[in-house]
């Protein structure tokens, strides 16, 4: 476990564990869900080198040739890349690396977590030295729907429009507003910064300055609010994200 710290948060990053943060506090309360048996169902975790579900695992590289990616963490699809469940190795005090296995090798991903005063900067970075399958990269933060015995989580949120979704969940490429909740959806066009408050006691507001965002209220102890720089199945959509992404979580 690796912890990074300040006068007003203190994270812990689980290093083994796909670099995740594990624990954040900040004034006494604490901002991830915590650890349950599926990895990608608690803590702040990065995807990469795909961010969400490529359906049936199937992506073609710039030659044409087709390639399966694991499919086992959410069959039939692949989900969330490799870095949420590998061990990442610590450059310094606030950065982590990893080297990507085939299809994607030679590549590599970098994260860091800076603390600046109330605010958390999360950046990620692709690198794919040579290799040409689509990649594309988001964060997944947990955040608990309670972190006190009185208040609740309320979700700020609103977008001009949502890929419809199928009934396997995958999107079908076409458009809609935003549906009723509960979401497993993603967004384009947000309207404002995304933010989160439970009562009086405390607000984190999320700034990035991706085009895509996945909202996810379906579990009862969590929600997620996922920045990304491409929407699931990005590549079979024909839509291209970028290889990096930052973000600001601004505790108040």
């Amino acid at each position: 476990m690796h912890q990074i710290s300040n006068e007003e948060i203190t994270l812990e990053i689980d290093v083994e564990l796909g670099a995740r943060v594990s624990s954040l506090n900040w004034r006494g309360f604490e901002f991830v869900l915590p650890m349950r048996e599926d990895p990608m169902s608690w803590g702040w975790f990065a995807m990469v080198p795909w961010a969400g579900r490529i359906k049936l695992g199937k992506i073609q590289d710039a030659d044409g040739m087709i390639h399966q990616l694991p499919t086992h963490w959410d069959p039939p699809h692949a989900e969330h890349g490799y870095g949420f469940h590998s061990e990442w190795s610590a450059i310094d005090e606030n950065s982590f690396e990893l080297a990507l296995p085939a299809p994607y090798s030679p590549a590599i991903v970098r994260q860091s977590f800076v603390l600046v005063g109330n605010t958390l900067k999360w950046s990620l970075e692709y690198i794919s030295n040579g290799c040409t399958l689509p990649a594309w990269v988001g964060f997944h933060p947990w955040f608990p729907r309670t972190i006190d015995s009185n208040s609740e989580l309320e979700l700020n949120f609103e977008a001009e429009k949502a890929l419809v979704r199928g009934s396997d969940y995958m999107p079908t490429g076409e458009y809609s507003s935003a549906p009723e909740q509960p979401w497993d959806d993603a967004f384009t066009g947000i309207k404002g910064d995304p933010s989160l408050t439970w009562g009086d006691k405390a607000r984190i507001q999320i700034s990035s300055d991706v085009p895509w965002w996945v909202v996810y209220t379906e579990d009862q102890l969590g929600i997620c609010v996922e920045p990304q720089t491409a929407p699931p199945d990005a590549a079979n959509l024909g839509i291209a994200g970028s290889h990096s992404i930052s973000a600001l979580f601004i505790f108040s």
